[in-house]
This record gives structure tokens, C-alpha cells and sequence, in this order.
């Protein structure tokens, strides 16, 4: 399954309805953004996240551990927690395990995430040592106040594991291990996709799943194109986020069975085919390559939402089709023959 990501309660450029008409079973939100704005007091007090932002499906929250990575000059980290300086007005937060999954448990996230240490690319061995090990700590940490704690609204929650170690298989091992030995309903791989070459991050995944239980589903978090989907499918991986799908589509790049586009280009002036032939979503059944082109051109708010519906509708497509022939056993033969299509496109940065 593909995760639409919706960071600030929303995924960008695309309404709920048109979620569900593309089949998404489950979105993602971000504990770090959502406790500072709109704040959880406001969310609790709507009843939870679901309820706030008017989504009945599955939501999956990070636990702000991300952040932890990305905003490298805005926290303190020590073993207690992580001390941030919000981006939006600098004012302190410091952010435990314990204060985490409260924070999440408000939020009424259907699966949440344990709070984590994302090491960069490159990473010192001696740093993502030390490093996986406050991980490891956290994490039973993030356990021992979730299971003092129940779910606030109507439904119940889960808890997720993340492995972490940089590039390092000895560190990976040893991660899952701790975590399988803590116990939790799931576990995600994180810390790749931050600059590693992609046969690095094959092989890690590879270890790492070769360490977790067959029985719970594992979530490779931030990845990827959809060739990375696709291998990492065949390496064990069941569940996956990436802004690629909505963050190219905003930028007039597209997914299609025959490669990806930038719609930009003034080939497509006069292309009246489209998008993707091959593609029954609203975008394809509608409109043309050359139209979006246009709105692109004209920077009208439509050409955002109407490339992002596609590329939603690609990357969902995709993981409905590899259910499909793993089922059938037939996964390996159509992974090849889709990857050959796919990289018949333009050359896009991403």
C-alpha cells in the first residue's frame, strides 16, 4: 500500500473525495507540523484527527523523528528527548518519547510511529552507533508509555517500531533485533532515501528484513520512485510514503505507464492525448496533455490539482497491481516488465 502524504492534515492540491474515488486506503500525518499548527489542543478538542480534518479512513503519523533529521539547526538532541525551536515562530518544544505518543494518541492516529533519530548520509560508524542506540531506548521508551495509556476516541491504535543504523548492516541487526525483542505491531525502516546510492539502500532493506517477524507488516519509510516501490516490494516491503507523487505533480511532472513526462515541455502544446493513455483516472478521462500544459503556462491553480490526482492514481494503481500478481505468482516476470516501460521517459530530477 501507498500512503498519500498529508503532513499538515491535507495532502497537498487533492480533496479528500477524490482520495477515496483513487482507492487510498490510509494517509499520512506529521505529529512535529500538527502539534504546532493548528495545535492538539484544537484537534482534541474536535474530536481527534479524523474527525478535524474529515477523513473516516486509516491515518499513520509520524512520530516527528523526521524532523529530528531535517530541521538540523533548529534542536537540541540528548537523551531525554529532543529539544526543537519551532520554524514557524521560534519558540521552544522539547518532544519525548512519552510526550510522543501522547501527543499521537490525541491525534487518534490509527498507527503511530515511536520517536526515532534519523542519521544523515554520509554518517560517521561511531555517530550511528550511538545514535540507534538512543533510538532503541526511545523506542521502549514510546512502548512502556503506550501501553500505560489507551486511545482517547473510538478506535484503537497501533505502534510501530522504527530500524535505524545509517548504511551500516551490523548496526541494522542489531536494531531489529532490540525491537522485535521489545515488541510492536509493526515495524518501519527508516533513515534511507536521505542520499545513499539506491543499491545501498536495496541491500539494507534486504537485512533488515531478513531480522523482522514474516507476520507483521514492515513500512520503508520516504520511499521512493516508482521503481523503488517495486524493488523494495520484491525485498519484503509492504508499506510506503513519498511527497514524489504530489511534489512532481505541483511541479507539471508526471507518472505514466510509458515513463514519466514534464508537461512543461513545448512538445505537449499541441498533444491532445492523454496524459497516460493507458490511465482511467479523472485527469485522464478528461483532459489533455496538452491542456495541462496550458494551465501550467497560465500558473491557474488547476494544473497543480489535476497532475497530482494522476500521479496519486499511478503510484495507487501500482500497488493495487502488485497485490495482484504476488497473489497470482507472477510478481518478478510484470515487476520487470513494468520497470522496463516506466524508463522509457524524460529524464526528470526528483
Amino acid at each position: 500500500m501507498f500512503m498519500p502524504v498529508g503532513t499538515q492534515g491535507s495532502v497537498k492540491a487533492v480533496e479528500h473525495r477524490e482520495l477515496v474515488e483513487l482507492g487510498a486506503q490510509i494517509v499520512l500525518g506529521n505529529t512535529y507540523h500538527l502539534y504546532l499548527r493548528p495545535g492538539i489542543e484544537v484537534i482534541r478538542a474536535a474530536g481527534g484527527l479524523h474527525k478535524f480534518a474529515g477523513w473516516e479512513r486509516p491515518i499513520l503519523t509520524d512520530s516527528g523523528g523526521y524532523q529530528v533529521f531535517s530541521l538540523t539547526d533548529l534542536r537540541r538532541i540528548e537523551d531525554g528527548g529532543v529539544t526543537f525551536r519551532s520554524h514557524l515562530d521560534g519558540s521552544t518544544h522539547v518532544f519525548t518519547p512519552e510526550s510522543v505518543v501522547g501527543i499521537q494518541r490525541d491525534l487518534g492516529a490509527d498507527i503511530m510511529m515511536v520517536l526515532d533519530e534519523c542519521t544523515p548520509y554520509p554518517c560517521e560508524l561511531e555517530y550511528a552507533v550511538r545514535s540507534n542506540a538512543l533510538t532503541i531506548r526511545w523506542a521502549e521508551r514510546c512502548k512502556n508509555a503506550f501501553e500505560k495509556d489507551g486511545p482517547r476516541y473510538a478506535h484503537g491504535q497501533a505502534l510501530f517500531g522504527i530500524v535505524q543504523g545509517s548504511v551500516y548492516r551490523e548496526i541494522r541487526e542489531r536494531s531489529a533485533e532490540a525491537l522485535v525483542n521489545i515488541g510492536f505491531e509493526g515495524y518501519a525502516i527508516g533513515g534511507l532515501a536521505v542520499g545513499e546510492p539506491v543499491e545501498t539502500m536495496y541491500g539494507i532493506t534486504e537485512a533488515c528484513e531478513s531480522m523482522l517477524p514474516r507476520e507483521k507488516p514492515r513500512y520503508l519509510m520516504g520511499v521512493g520512485t516508482p521503481a523503488n516501490l517495486l524493488e523494495s516490494v520484491e525485498r519484503g516491503m509492504d508499506l510506503f510514503d513519498c511527497v514524489l507523487p504530489t511534489r512532481n505533480g505541483r511541479n507539471a511532472n508526471v507518472f505514466t505507464r510509458s515513463g514519466d513526462l514534464n508537461l512543461r515541455n513545448a512538445i505537449y502544446k499541441t498533444d491532445f492525448s492523454p496524459v497516460d493513455p493507458e490511465c482511467s483516472c479523472y485527469t485522464c478521462s478528461n483532459f489533455t496533455r496538452a491542456y495541462l500544459r496550458h494551465l501550467f503556462q497560465a500558473k491557474e491553480i488547476l494544473a497543480l490539482q489535476l497532475a497530482t490526482i494522476h500521479n496519486l492514481s499511478f503510484y495507487l494503481w501500482l500497488m493495487r497491481e502488485a497485490r495482484t500478481v504476488i497473489l497470482e505468482r507472477r510478481f518478478r516476470a510484470w515487476k520487470q516488465e513494468i520497470l522496463a516501460r516506466i524508463s522509457g521517459g524524460e529524464s526528470i530530477v526528483q
